[in-house]
């Protein structure tokens, strides 16, 4: 059974993010980069699909410029066997993503395609949606348990009102959420292993896909600072300030 794994890099979650000074963009010069939380999910509950003997390969995909290979090496670290760069420089946005997932899932027949549920840049939630639709495979999003059996995926799901079961035929796709499982740390040795795993480079055009962009960033700008609080002698004065100052009431 192959499992193809997406990554994305990503600004670490420990890093504050800043706008640029034009307003332009996110500010990545001298700043932490890693894989996408949920990426880092995927990878792990496909590495514990191998070791339980469920997967015998694990592919790890990512797209993006050429430092996107370091967040491919540590997934091959905590235990892809191998993985694919589709390179480019441009701006990648869901729909271009999902295309070039497709394109990469009819080039390697996976059984079972795994994706963190959404990004932490973008915050979108609509790639493995889109893939699946692509594709036309099942879809299992939001799993905090995955179970492999007779040819079917058991996914539970988080939902508003609880959890939500559905068991899925393969191939599928299956995006994950926090509580699915804690990723593990990348020992030293695996981490020097992973410099001798293959690593394989496309290109947008490899695959044809066209990366222009549908949507275009306006710009970007911090929230608003909240002003400090103040206390307030009694009922009497919190209303006539909430109904004289703030104009609530």
């Amino acid at each position: 059974m192959k499992v193809l794994v997406a990554v994305k890099r990503v600004v670490d979650y420990n890093v504050k993010v800043r706008p640029k000074a034009d307003g332009t963009n996110v500010e990545l010069a001298n700043v932490k980069m890693s894989i996408n939380p949920f990426c880092e999910i995927a990878v792990e509950e496909a590495v514990r699909l191998k070791e339980k003997g469920t997967a015998t390969e694990i592919v790890a995909v990512s797209m993006g410029a050429k430092p996107c290979q370091e967040q491919l090496r540590t997934a091959l670290a905590l235990g892809a066997d191998r993985a694919i760069h589709v390179e480019t420089d441009a701006e990648l946005q869901p729909l271009t993503v999902a295309k070039m997932l497709k394109a990469i899932a009819d080039e390697e027949k996976p059984d079972l395609i795994i994706m963190g549920k959404q990004s932490i840049d973008g915050d979108n939630n609509q790639t493995g949606q889109m893939l699946a639709a692509l594709t036309g495979m099942p879809q299992g999003t939001f799993a905090s348990e995955v179970a492999i059996a007779d040819g079917s995926v058991s996914v539970t799901r988080e939902i508003d009102g609880g959890l939500q079961t559905v068991k899925l035929s393969l191939p599928a796709v299956v995006t994950t959420d926090l509580r699915l499982n804690e990723p593990r740390y990348a020992s030293l040795p695996n981490i020097m292993k992973a410099k001798r795993k293959p690593l394989d480079t496309k290109t947008p055009e490899d695959l044809g896909v066209n990366v222009e962009a549908r949507v275009q960033l306006v710009g970007v700008e911090p929230p608003a600072q909240r002003s400090a609080g103040i206390k307030v002698a009694d009922v009497d004065a919190l209303v006539e300030k909430l109904k004289n100052e703030a104009k609530v009431i």
